[in-house]
């Protein structure tokens, strides 16, 4: 691609955007980087074609670091299951795309360019998210939903228990600068 921005690569089996990865990690499957890890990768893509022909998506935000070749996609997805009946699992994720440039199409050709090409992908759900593909009609999300609300709890309650942890921290020790024993002591 020449513009990680502005792509939006829609090939039919993937093929052409697949074979620039060597990296996948997807929530529930990984690879690696070794030979034959792009086959093992669209593999992995057909099966989810499979079980989902169709996900609906709709990206809400591209960020490029041009510093570190990343590029973050966030986006909400509708993945269904052909096989089950009523299911569907709406989520929002984080995709990081690790780029890497290449010259094009080779060293020699006198108009050469470099291409942007994907290294690996890390799709990022929160728990929250990535139980909907595991639970029919949200059962588990009201787990994992009651598991937050008493983590708040305890998080407050510590917080309220441990505060003069976080005030000596804070006024005698020196926050996060570093200071030496003397300096600390003499506040």
């Amino acid at each position: 691609m020449d513009d990680p921005v502005a792509a939006r690569e829609t090939a039919s089996d993937g093929r052409e955007i697949l074979y620039a990865y060597s990296i996948l990690y997807p929530p529930f499957c990984r690879t690696g980087s070794f030979n034959g890890s792009r086959w093992l990768i669209w593999n992995i893509y057909r099966w989810y074609k499979i079980m989902s022909p169709r996900i609906e998506m709709n990206i809400e935000s591209i960020a490029y670091d041009a510093k570190s070749l990343r590029l973050y996609v966030t986006m909400h997805q509708i993945f269904r299951i052909w096989a089950i009946p009523f299911f569907n699992a709406p989520v929002t994720l984080t995709t990081v795309l690790q780029l890497v440039t290449k010259p094009y199409p080779t060293p020699h050709h006198p108009n050469k360019r470099d291409l942007y090409f994907i290294q690996s992908q890390n799709d990022l759900y929160q728990v929250n998210e990535w139980i909907k593909f595991v639970s029919q009609f949200g059962i588990l999300s009201l787990f994992v939903f009651l598991w937050q609300l008493v983590a708040t709890a305890l998080c407050v309650l510590g917080a309220f228990a441990f505060w003069p942890v976080s005030w000596l921290e804070q006024n005698v020790i020196g926050g996060n600068r570093e200071r030496g024993f003397g300096e600390a002591v003499k506040g």
